[in-house]
């Protein structure tokens, strides 16, 4: 089944590039010129992925996702002209799932499109249900428990939680994390994890400050705590 990608950004000479070249890659395109026609198209067509510009005209790409991600849990690519790392951070705090800077290379967006995708679409397995202490994560369902509550997460972090609840206890660094989640579009984002890990700790901790789950391994990156 042909999956369609909403593109998003004010600029209609880079939304008509990259409609050539995901339509060239069997993708669906569908478009919107600022955050509030998204808003609309979203609804409408269900995109299976968005890709998004952070600074738009009427509503921007912070304040779209605020909305969107109370009304889907669709995968989110952000794409910012700005460099700060805080935007990035802020973006991936709202849900976004990967960021590309621009100006960007085609081919290292598309290897994260596919990535993205990819993950938000894992084939379902009843059977595969890890249990850590308190935490249960169903990789069929698509489901994260914590103590009996369910958890929403992106498909991001549902993949990087999975990830460290498979071998609870080993030390994984952050480029381990990278290749296990993002595969061949990591391309040293190696920070994203770092944020990830703390919108996690948010959503699953007790106590985020002094986390229980999910425990840093200083000078190398993270570990799920065994019982």
């Amino acid at each position: 089944m042909t999956q369609t990608i909403l593109v998003v950004d004010d600029e209609k000479k880079l939304r008509d590039m990259l409609r050539v070249y995901l339509e060239q890659e069997g993708y669906r395109v569908v478009e919107a010129g600022n955050g509030r026609e998204a808003l609309h198209v979203a609804r409408y067509e269900q995109p299976d992925l968005v890709i998004l510009d952070l600074m738009m005209p009427e509503l921007g790409g912070y304040d779209f996702m605020r909305l969107f991600s109370k009304e889907a849990d669709t995968p989110v690519i952000m794409l910012t002209a700005r460099v700060e790392e805080s935007d990035e951070v802020l973006g991936l705090e709202l849900g976004a799932d990967d960021y590309v800077t621009k100006p960007f290379s085609i081919r290292g967006l598309l290897a994260r499109v596919r990535a993205v995708l990819r993950r938000a679409a894992q084939p379902p397995t009843a059977s595969d249900i890890l249990r850590v202490a308190d935490v249960m994560l169903d990789r069929g369902g698509r489901v994260v428990k914590v103590n009996g509550r369910t958890v929403d997460l992106t498909p991001s972090e549902f993949e990087l939680l999975a990830a460290l609840m498979s071998a609870p206890g080993r030390a994984f660094s952050r480029l381990d994390l990278l290749e296990r989640t993002a595969g061949d579009a990591y391309e040293g984002y190696e920070r994203t994890i770092d944020v990830h890990i703390r919108n996690l700790r948010t959503k699953i901790e007790p106590d985020p400050s002094h986390p229980r789950y999910i425990e840093t391994v200083y000078g190398m990156g993270y570990r799920f705590a065994p019982e």
